[in-house]
């Protein structure tokens, strides 16, 4: 899954893709779409609100117009699945109708009407944990056991997804590292996830150039290709089997070479 921010704010490449007064510079998304479809990528993630930790939200109608053109456009362009990264209920909707096939929430569609949009788009889904919201989730955030939690919350909101008429089959988890974690806790997600099981359903990750790869290595954001490509691995060898990354090119290697590992394992 290739990372697409058109945000102003992003924590890594916030910018690029969005020019501050003429919205979404739909050329140069294209382009560095082009590039990640060619390296191997089968989902373009399209993300209109940052949620680095301290942003403030956007208006619906914001979002609306920063994603909708960009999942139009990636869809005319390429035969590949379009994700799109938002928690709004509109934007779910309306980027249905656009195209996209795919939902991904960071707040594990906990906004108001988000269930009940996924339900009717028929879309598959993603439901992310986060403790906090995106201002505050890293203000000291604390488990008991980060492990445990985490498992009971993605629990908790698959069954919410079910009952809503959600079918099991299209839900994806994603542990949410990063998001209202400190380092211990990634780490310890991170070296335990084969253990992270809710309903057997598949699980995406995302680490890419994330501070827990920062303050492990000491590296600024654009310096943490090396140990981005260390968690993917390691996250494939422990049940992985979506990964969220700004290098596509890059992680390809790195999953060819951790399959071709576990497929001789399984022989």
């Amino acid at each position: 899954m290739g990372i697409l921010n058109v945000t102003p704010d992003s924590f890594s490449d916030g910018g690029r893709l969005y020019q501050s007064g003429n919205g979404v510079a739909l050329d140069q998304l294209l382009r560095k779409a082009e590039a990640m479809v060619s390296a191997g990528a089968s989902i373009l993630d399209v993300g209109g609100e940052s949620t680095r930790p301290g942003a403030a939200p956007i208006s619906e109608q914001e979002e609306l117009d920063r994603v909708i053109p960009a999942i139009e456009a990636l869809k005319h362009e390429f035969d590949v699945v379009v994700s799109m990264d938002t928690s709004n209920a509109a934007v779910i909707c309306a980027g249905a109708e656009s195209g996209a096939g795919f939902i991904n929430d960071v707040r594990g569609l906990s906004r108001e009407g988000a269930i009940a949009a996924a339900a009717t788009t028929g879309l598959p889904v993603c439901l992310m944990h986060m403790q906090g919201d995106p201002s505050t989730m890293q203000d000291r955030p604390e488990y008991v056991s980060v492990v445990d939690e985490v498992q009971q919350y993605l629990i908790q909101r698959v069954k919410c997804c079910l009952d809503a008429g959600i079918k099991q089959d299209a839900i994806v988890i994603d542990p949410g590292f990063g998001f209202g974690k400190a380092l211990e806790h990634n780490l310890a997600l991170l070296n335990r996830l084969e253990t992270l099981d809710v309903y057997g359903l598949p699980l995406l990750i995302g680490t890419s150039r994330k501070s827990m790869i920062g303050s492990v290595l000491d590296r600024p954001v654009d310096e943490r290709l090396h140990g981005s490509l260390a968690t993917v691995a390691i996250s494939i060898m422990k049940g992985a089997r979506i990964v969220r990354v700004h290098d596509v090119e890059e992680t390809i290697d790195v999953v060819r070479m951790t399959e071709a590992v576990l497929l001789e394992k399984r022989g």
